[in-house]
C-alpha cells in the first residue's frame, strides 16, 4: 500500500507543480535625475522656496526717502529638484495590466522642510484595450501632460499655467483619437486661500471633490515625427470659507467656481508650438492669481455670502530642435477681471492686488547622453494697485519688474 501511495504521488507531482499559476513577472525601474539650479533675480520676488520656485516680482515698497525696498538683486543656487521615481510594471488584474508610479524630490513642502524628500507621484493605473482608471495622486486637471510649457524654471509657466498634483480618481476613455477624460479629485499640496489660511480643509468642508471632464483630439505619426493635440476641458469646485461665524452660528456657506481651458499642440519634425487658454474663478490652489471675496455679512449672526475673482490667462511655447540643442521661447499674460458682483469685505488669494501680469522667457539648451545644460532668462512684470474697485479689480497701478538669470545641468539616470 505504501508503495501505491508514493507512485501515485510521483504520477500526479507534474499536474500539481504545472497546474500552479505562474508568478507575474514583475518589472521595476528606477529613474529620475540629478539637477542644479543656479539663478540670479534683479530685485526681490514672491516665491516658494528660497526663491527656487518663482511666481512673479514683489511690489514697490518705499523707504523713508524714497527708495524702493524690494529694488535688491539676490541669487541662489540649489539642488532641491533632484529627483527620483520608482515604476513597476508587468502584473494584471481583472483583465488590465497595472503601473505603479511612486516618484518624489527634494523640494520639500515648505521652506521650513526645505532639502527634505516630498511625494510627488503615488499613483497606480489599470489599462484595458481603450480604457484607463487611475488612482492615486498625480498631476491636476488643467495640467495637460501633453500640452505644456517646456521651460527650464521648475515653475513651468506659472502663474500663467496652472500647476499643481492632487489625489484623484481619473477615468480615461479612448475612441480612436479622441479621448474623454473625468476626474475626481481633492487637495493636497496644492490648496485653497482663506481666512484660516492656506489649507485644503475648505474643499473638504464642501464634501464635494473637485469634478472636472476633457475631451481631446490626438493624432500622431511616428514616421515623420509630428504630432496634433487640441482639446478643452471644464471644472466645478466648491469650497466651504467657514463652518462656525464671528457670531458663533453654524454656517455652510460655499464658494462656488467653474474653470475653462482650452489648448493646442503642433509638432511638426524639430519645431513644436503650443498654447492654452485659461479662465477660472478661485483658482489660487493652481498657482494662479485670483481667489475670493465676500459679498456680503449678516449684521446680527454673521453669514457670509463670498463671489469668486475670474481670473483669464494665456500662453504660448515655441521650440525648435537642432541636434543637441534646442532653441525655445514662453510667453505668458494673466489678468484679474474681477467679480460679478460687488465685494464688500475681504478679499483671499494669490496676487489678489495684481490688476495683471506678463512673462517673457527665451532658452537655449544643450544635450549629450544623459547629460544636460540649459540657460533661461525670465523677464516678468506684474501690475500692482493701490485700491481696488467695487468688484475686486486694482486700480491705481504701479509696474514691478524682475529680470532672472537661471542656469541649471541636470543628470539623467
Amino acid at each position: 500500500m505504501k508503495k501505491i501511495f508514493i507512485l501515485l504521488f510521483v504520477a500526479l507531482l507534474p499536474i500539481l507543480v504545472f497546474s500552479q499559476d505562474e508568478k507575474p513577472k514583475i518589472e521595476k525601474n528606477i529613474y529620475g535625475f540629478v539637477k542644479n539650479d543656479m539663478f540670479w533675480d534683479s530685485r526681490q520676488t514672491v516665491t516658494a522656496r528660497e526663491g527656487h520656485f518663482l511666481l512673479f516680482p514683489s511690489p514697490i515698497s518705499k523707504d523713508a526717502e524714497g527708495n524702493d525696498i524690494n529694488a535688491v538683486s539676490n541669487f541662489n543656487f540649489l539642488a532641491i529638484q533632484s529627483r527620483v521615481g520608482l515604476k513597476v510594471t508587468g502584473v494584471e488584474a481583472l483583465n488590465a495590466k497595472i503601473t505603479g508610479v511612486v516618484e518624489g524630490d527634494f523640494f520639500g513642502q515648505a521652506n521650513d522642510n526645505i532639502n527634505l524628500f516630498r511625494l510627488r507621484h503615488a499613483y497606480f493605473k489599470m489599462n484595458w484595450k481603450s480604457t484607463e482608471l487611475l488612482f492615486g495622486q498625480y498631476w491636476i486637471p488643467m495640467f495637460i501632460t501633453g500640452c505644456f510649457p517646456g521651460t527650464v524654471s521648475f515653475n513651468t509657466g506659472v502663474p500663467f499655467q496652472p500647476f499643481g498634483r492632487n489625489p484623484q480618481v481619473r477615468l480615461t476613455q479612448d475612441f480612436g483619437k479622441v479621448h474623454f477624460v473625468a476626474i475626481a479629485n481633492s487637495q493636497r499640496d496644492y490648496v485653497s486661500r482663506g481666512a484660516a489660511g492656506v489649507t485644503g480643509t475648505y474643499l473638504r468642508n464642501s464634501s464635494i471633490p473637485e469634478l472636472s471632464g476633457q475631451l481631446y483630439f490626438n493624432s500622431k505619426n511616428a514616421d515623420k515625427d509630428s504630432e496634433f493635440l487640441i482639446g478643452g476641458g471644464a471644472s466645478y469646485k466648491s469650497i466651504v470659507p467657514e463652518i462656525v461665524t464671528d457670531s458663533n452660528f453654524v454656517t455652510t456657506e460655499s464658494v462656488d467656481g467653474f474653470n475653462a481651458i482650452a489648448f493646442m499642440k503642433v509638432k511638426m519634425s524639430a519645431f513644436t508650438f503650443k498654447v492654452e487658454g485659461i479662465y477660472g474663478q478661485n483658482i489660487p490652489d493652481v498657482l494662479s492669481i485670483g481667489g475670493f471675496g465676500v459679498a456680503s455679512i449678516d449684521t446680527v449672526k454673521g453669514y457670509k455670502t463670498y463671489s469668486p475673482l475670474n481670473t483669464m490667462s494665456v500662453w504660448t511655447d515655441l521650440s525648435l530642435q537642432l541636434n543637441n540643442f534646442e532653441l525655445g521661447f514662453f510667453g505668458g499674460y494673466s489678468k484679474i477681471l474681477g467679480s460679478d458682483v460687488e465685494i464688500i469685505g475681504s478679499i483671499y488669494g494669490l496676487g489678489t492686488n495684481i490688476e495683471s501680469i506678463y512673462r517673457v522667457s527665451p532658452r537655449v539648451t544643450y544635450k549629450v547622453n544623459n547629460v544636460k545644460f540649459a540657460f533661461e532668462t525670465e523677464y516678468t512684470a506684474a501690475n500692482y494697485g493701490s485700491s481696488r474697485n467695487n468688484y475686486g479689480i486694482p486700480t491705481d497701478l504701479t509696474e514691478a519688474t524682475n529680470l532672472r538669470f537661471l542656469f541649471s545641468a541636470y543628470y539623467f539616470f
